[in-house]
């Protein structure tokens, strides 16, 4: 596995205004899947999104846990979805298994190579209320495990998940943010703009691909923090970002996407053109 390693390079070089998170307070949540209902597939309409306290069992995170770090230590020779932080190129030949952890990026693709882990892509409380928003009968078609190893989990800066997918404008998109660890401002957690999902935004290729920080700055961001087994369900427009980990702590995360089964692909020049711009004569 580590002589054909990949490494994910996405902004290495620059650091940020803290200004761009630094949120005015945290979103409410509610205690399960059981408790949704119509007041809050209302509520999702309305703001975008929606926070489950405890949507897992412990036992059923500990699983997902188990089946990411046998993926990360090589269990599935035929698994080749892991990115590392390009800081740990020189080191990962000489990294213990355990330290190995902490040089992960991120995971794709990978529901199919550990059943614990696709358990919770097709769980059947949660498939319920993705096609309760959706209207239509959910289909996963994205899967990463988003890791922020302690002290050195990157931003993710502010963006639409939209932006990054060819599906056919005002297409209904669903991600399923899934902490495995606790989620917390310190090491990471998720902050979003509620409300602001109506419409896509001109995103620039600077640290990431993303939405320009002079749009975010002065915004009144809210936090997302959760416990383990707790989900953020939000909307394909809505923005939201990450900031660097900057606590002692892992922040492991899951995210799936679904779109209904009657959703219309595009080609990719279709959506750069909604999405997409040069930057020219643009400060990010």
């Amino acid at each position: 596995m580590i002589a054909t390693a990949q490494f994910d390079d996405q902004g290495t070089a620059e650091t940020y205004a803290e200004e761009l998170y630094s949120p005015a307070g945290c979103v409410p949540q509610i205690p399960n899947l059981d408790a949704i209902g119509d007041d809050e597939i209302a509520f999702y309409r309305e703001h975008g999104y929606l926070s489950v306290a405890q949507a897992f069992t412990p036992d059923e995170i500990d699983a997902a846990r188990e089946g990411l770090i046998r993926l990360i230590m090589g269990g599935d020779p035929t698994f080749q979805g892991i990115s590392f932080e390009v800081k740990a190129r020189d080191l990962l030949p000489t990294l213990s298994l355990e330290d190995r952890q902490d040089a992960v990026r991120k995971l794709v693709n990978f529901a199919a190579h550990d059943p614990r882990l696709a358990a919770l892509a097709f769980h059947e409380k949660l498939l319920g209320v993705v096609n309760r928003i959706l209207g239509d009968k959910p289909e996963l078609f994205q899967e990463m495990a988003l890791l922020k190893p302690p002290r050195l989990g990157r931003e993710k800066p502010w963006h639409q998940d939209l932006s990054y997918f060819n599906y056919k404008s005002g297409t209904p998109v669903v991600g399923v943010w899934i902490a495995i660890d606790e989620a917390t401002i310190d090491n990471g957690c998720m902050q979003l703009l509620p409300g602001q999902h109506h419409e896509p935004v001109i995103h620039f290729k600077r640290r990431d691909w993303q939405i320009c920080d002079t749009e975010i700055l002065g915004q009144r961001s809210v936090a997302a923090p959760l416990k383990p087994g707790g989900l953020l369900l939000f909307d394909g427009l809505l923005p939201h970002g990450t900031p660097h980990n900057t606590s002692g702590r892992r922040r492991r995360a899951l995210q799936y996407h679904y779109v209904g089964a009657h959703a219309e692909k595009i080609a990719a020049t279709e959506r750069m053109a909604v999405f997409g711009s040069e930057g020219k004569d643009v400060t990010c």
